[in-house]
């Protein structure tokens, strides 16, 4: 009867303690969410005794024959559920309600729920927040969220499936009950019947096989039933000395079975594995209870006794196994708390860079795993250290998601600067004006890198434009001063040919008149041709340096030598009819003309400093010499701004002429 039974135990399987009935409190916690199930330590099951010993292994088998379908073997990795987004944590709900039984995933569903609702709540008050800080008001804010809509659906599932496999068990558990202890009738009237006794006994196995198969009961009812049935078996034992032989070949056969047990149980107490020994030990019970009838009540007692120390020894071992633990439990709580109080620092200190953001976000995960690492803790601290923890963590979490929210606005407020720098660019792209606009886009160019980034989805396009337009203008600039340039060069070689003519001319002796014009007329070929190039620029002075030569042997004055050369300038500025650079001209001679009115009556207070005695004294000759000097000056800036008049006046009236010709052609 026993040997297929042995045949199982050699290869024990781990089973899982569950709740079962859905009117019952589950007490279960999450554990840290580490993959396997914490063993409860000896606080929970402080009885030293005998009797402590087998009211936990009854308790235990009692749990588990309410549910044969959710045996302790069937376990659940937990996932890191704090990790998860919130897509993520719908995925897993989904894998689960799918995959598993329903009633083994409790534990699994409650934690994935818990940081669903925590996240989604933080993931609306952000939301909320967005809103707000656009102008809307809080109270009209609404958020329909496809996410939350299919978490919801998923756990609407979990919680039919769940109430309807908890209706279901709840009413197959009540007729497995009628259905046992209509065995136990039928089992009472098996006593003192009238029939040949191998016909009764014949009955009596069948009775069994079927209680065999019965099917598992609510737990609150197990024990009662099972010890009415096996009370009941012993007093039919009892009947069965009308036949001593069949009843003594039967309890010989039981007690064969129980020793078998016993020594398995005995051996027990030497495997080092000891939470895989107890769950054995269990199963023993089990089988002791409802698979093995009576022995003798020679050996009833005996054999009993020392399946009873047995169990007492393991349980005892078992309580020393869980003291031990509970020291190393205590390390690992210390370290946890010390990790704790590491991931709290980072919180209270979080970056306000994105490199230190990324670095602390390096650090925390790798606190977290280091977490996890640890080991378990005490029981008693298992919650609150898992609450910590999730606190610290999301406590980083809400510092570092406010430090991107806030970049968030920072780079799109970065974005819109850059947008009207782009525009500005774009607008001055085709400008004609290049000596303002290159002033200008090298500015905006200087202010665009000044600003920070944008956001990473924009910042690639609105660069390639901005690059696009300003290298748009600054080609078209290049070319023009390349252009430019390659007519200075050549401006420059012909001021080079006047240069070598002026510097060959000689003075004719008695045609100054004569010699005046031909200097006059090179100077006007000089300003004729242009601008040179900036490094080429030395060569006006040497063309002034070799007239003011030649217009001193000619004794020709300073102011003469000034007036001729700014007659040069006056026609310049009539060609090209420049109307800013006419303006300028005559600012800057005003200019000149106040100051040298300044510097004249400045002189003019200094001699009065000198006594009247003083004439031939050779510092009042300087003071007198330097303002003749100086009304010289003032004289040739006068001449030069009446000069200037005229040759403004005559282009006035040569437009004036041209409007009245224009007007006469249109009547």
């Amino acid at each position: 009867m026993l040997d297929e039974k042995n045949q199982k135990l050699q290869d024990p399987v781990e089973e899982e303690n569950s709740a079962t009935t859905d009117n019952k409190k589950e007490s279960e916690k999450t554990a840290e969410a580490e993959p396997q199930e914490q063993e409860k330590p000896s606080g929970e099951t402080t009885v030293e005794t005998k009797e402590g010993a087998m009211a936990e292994i009854e308790k235990s088998n009692a749990e588990d024959a309410e549910d044969t379908h959710h045996p302790r073997r069937h376990q659940i990795p937990f996932q890191d559920y704090h990790s998860m987004p919130l897509e993520n944590l719908v995925g897993e709900l989904q894998r689960l309600v799918k995959n598993e039984k329903v009633q083994a995933i409790k534990r699994h569903v409650d934690s994935i729920k818990q940081e669903f609702d925590h996240k989604f709540q933080d993931f609306i008050e952000q939301k909320k927040e967005e809103y707000v800080s656009k102008g809307g008001n809080e109270a009209d804010f609404k958020y329909n969220s496809v996410t939350k809509r299919q978490f919801n659906e998923v756990f609407n599932e979990y919680r039919e499936k769940r109430n309807h496999y908890y209706k279901n068990l709840e009413n197959t558990l009540k007729e497995n009950l009628v259905n046992r202890l209509t065995i136990i009738e039928e089992l009472k009237s098996l006593v003192n019947v009238e029939e040949d006794i191998n016909t009764t006994y014949k009955n009596f196995k069948e009775l069994q096989e079927r209680w065999r198969n019965a099917g598992p009961v609510p737990r609150s009812q197990y024990n009662d039933v099972w010890r009415t049935y096996h009370h009941h078996i012993e007093i039919f034992y009892d009947f069965l000395h009308l036949n001593r032989e069949l009843r003594d070949l039967d309890f010989k056969h039981n007690l064969e079975e129980k020793i078998k047990i016993v020594e398995r149980a005995e051996a027990l107490i030497q495997n080092d594995n000891i939470n895989k020994a107890f769950r054995e030990l269990q199963t023993l019970h089990k089988i002791w209870k409802e698979d093995i009838g009576p022995v003798d009540k020679e050996h009833r007692e005996a054999i009993w006794e020392r399946f009873s120390q047995a169990t007492k020894a393991m349980h005892q071992r078992r309580q020393e196994h869980f003291k031990e633990q509970e020291k190393d439990f205590e390390k690992n709580l210390d370290e946890k708390l010390a990790i704790i109080r590491e991931i709290q620092e980072v919180a209270e200190n979080a970056g306000q860079s994105h490199r230190d953001i990324q670095r602390q976000i390096k650090q925390v995960e790798s606190l977290r795993e280091a977490f996890f690492k640890a080991g378990r803790v005490p029981h008693k601290d298992n919650d609150k250290t898992w609450a910590s923890f999730k606190e610290a963590v999301r406590s980083f979490n809400r510092s570092k998601n406010a430090f991107y929210k806030n970049l968030k606005k920072i780079q799109q407020d970065n974005l819109d600067k850059k947008r009207a720098l782009l525009n500005l660019a774009i607008s001055l792209k085709d400008s004609e004006d290049l000596e303002t606009t290159t002033a200008e886009m090298k500015r905006i160019q200087r202010e665009w890198k000044q600003i920070g980034h944008v956001p990473r989805k924009f910042s690639d396009k609105i660069w390639n434009e901005f690059k696009g337009a300003c290298n748009q203008y600054f080609d078209r600039l290049h070319a023009t001063k390349n252009k430019a340039f390659s007519a200075e060069m050549a401006n420059f070689e012909e001021k080079s040919k006047v240069l070598e003519e002026i510097k060959a001319f000689q003075l004719t002796e008695g045609k100054k008149e004569k010699d005046l014009e031909t200097i006059k007329g090179l100077i006007d070929r000089w300003k004729s041709i242009g601008r040179v190039p900036f490094n080429k620029k030395n060569i006006n002075g040497r063309f002034n340096k070799i007239i003011d030569a030649i217009l001193t042997k000619l004794n020709v004055n300073q102011q003469e030598s000034e007036l001729l050369k700014y007659g040069n300038k006056i026609q310049r500025l009539a060609s090209t009819d420049d109307e800013y650079a006419i303006r300028n001209e005559r600012t800057f001679i005003r200019r000149k003309i106040d100051e040298t009115k300044n510097a004249i009556n400045q002189l003019e207070n200094n001699l009065q400093f000198f006594s009247e005695n003083s004439e031939n004294n050779p510092l009042v000759q300087e003071v007198v010499n330097n303002i003749n000097r100086q009304k010289e000056t003032l004289e040739t800036w006068k001449t030069k701004l009446k000069k200037l008049n005229i040759m403004q006046h005559s282009l006035e009236k040569e437009d004036t002429e041209e409007e009245e010709d224009e007007s006469q052609e249109e009547e």
